[in-house]
């Protein structure tokens, strides 16, 4: 994933491979997870956890990778400012 970010001061060019997403995600504090267990609804909260975040990122690494170089944010504003988050 490419991740660019340009303004009048500044520019910014982030290569982060795919595979670095999931030791991210192990690096993300439990707090983080109960907080989102907290504003989810009663069926849905027992599905937050670390180790499900983990799982449906392993199942998506392959579909992230078949669409390499996809735009998916593309911002331009007036005063200049650019960015651009590519597969």
């Amino acid at each position: 994933m490419n991740v660019k970010v340009r303004t009048k001061d500044f520019r910014l060019f982030l290569p982060v491979p795919v595979s670095l997403a999931g030791w991210a995600v192990r690096w993300i504090p439990e707090r983080v997870f109960e907080k989102m267990r907290e504003n989810t609804p009663e069926p849905y909260c027992a599905l937050i956890t670390k180790e499900s975040v983990c799982m449906l990122l392993r199942e998506c690494v392959g579909v992230l990778r078949e669409n390499k170089g996809l735009e998916m944010v593309h911002v331009e504003a007036q005063d200049g400012t650019f960015v651009s988050v590519k597969l």
